[in-house]
């Protein structure tokens, strides 16, 4: 067992976290070429980048939404604050980037590292049981909407057994190779699912901007494409 979780904290973490970054960059690197396309083409280049900001604010930080959807708002800007505060920010995930890379940066407490591990897992639970309760979210949904909090909560669930011996049932050494290959099994889905919108969300009111403003001759390529040609509108 020593040996297999060599094998997942080293090479298999290395290929995912590099899959990772290089997909990432790549969600990032086509979005601004096929902005800069799209602006190049667009009717109207003066772009209202206060609004953008503004409307990109209210994504991040939803107050509107949460009066309208406060249970499922409030469930998953908590389950999203956990997900990015306890992975970065455990002493024991910056002392393996210390060891590796030499560089560190401050911990959070481990006490409220165990507070918002449980939060995650409790979240994720929340939020498949509210999509799966509202008829309007249900009928929406895949089953990849249903099993991605619950694979994204597993590095969790698996780490504060880990790190918890009297809480464990299993052997130590495998829940350790377990959370650890969790982790990884995050890595390379962040940049192929629906998980990559946490890099991309800054950019999406900035692609729905540039989205409406039509190339000049757009509407005479419509009228041909629907066959109306001067037709009254």
């Amino acid at each position: 067992m020593d040996a297999m979780l060599e094998w997942a904290r080293g090479p298999v973490f290395v290929f995912s976290l590099t899959f990772m970054l290089l997909g990432l960059l790549r969600h990032v690197l086509v979005t601004f070429y096929e902005m800069r396309r799209t602006l190049g083409r667009a009717g109207d280049k003066v772009l209202p980048y206060r609004q953008i900001l503004k409307a990109t604010a209210q994504w991040l930080f939803p107050a509107g939404k949460i009066r309208h959807e406060p249970l499922f708002s409030v469930t998953s800007m908590i389950f999203h604050v956990a997900l990015l505060v306890v992975p970065l920010f455990l002493g024991g995930h910056i002392l393996l980037w210390q060891r590796g890379l030499g560089i560190s940066w401050p911990a959070i407490p481990n006490a409220l590292a165990d507070v918002l591990t449980v939060v995650a897992v409790v979240a994720a639970v929340a939020l498949v049981v509210q999509r799966a309760a509202a008829r309007a979210s249900r009928d929406l949904s895949r089953a990849s909407d249903y099993l991605m909090p619950l694979i994204v909560a597993l590095p969790f669930a698996t780490g504060f057994l880990a790190m918890h011996p009297a809480l464990n049932p299993f052997p130590h050494q495998a829940m350790l190779f377990l959370h650890v290959m969790s982790g990884n099994l995050v890595l390379v889905l962040l940049p192929i699912t629906r998980l990559s919108h946490a890099v991309l969300l800054p950019s999406l009111q900035l692609v729905a901007e540039l989205g409406w403003r039509w190339p000049l001759d757009a509407g005479s390529k419509v009228e041909k494409a629907l066959g109306k040609q001067g037709e009254p509108i």
